[in-house]
């Protein structure tokens, strides 16, 4: 089952992400991660729990970070699942968004 969640920690907004994000799921996490822009000054997106994420998914982040940058905010990617990292890289979107905890190389 698929998830979208958005948590407030002090100045961040950490949206949550698990399960499969396809074209079914991916208008829900594209109304989360822009709603999060507007609840907090920083938003991380935590997807350590997808296993999957098609084009629409990456085409909701890939608006996300836009908008944030559009706007001065700090947005980041972080605990990216393995089956993500290799969708990233395959796009080369891992040398785009800002990774937090993601090894060199």
């Amino acid at each position: 089952m698929s998830q979208c969640s958005t948590r407030i920690d002090g100045d961040t907004a950490t949206v949550l992400l698990g399960g499969e994000i396809d074209l079914s799921w991916s208008a829900q996490v594209r109304r989360e991660v822009l709603n999060a822009l507007e609840r907090a000054p920083k938003v991380a997106i935590d997807l350590s729990q997808v296993g999957y994420i098609d084009s629409s998914g990456i085409a909701a982040l890939v608006e996300g970070f836009q908008n944030a940058r559009g706007r001065g905010q700090p947005f980041e990617l972080s605990a990216i699942s393995p089956s993500v990292l290799a969708v990233l890289k395959l796009a080369r979107l891992d040398r785009v968004f800002p990774i937090r905890g993601m090894e060199a190389g």
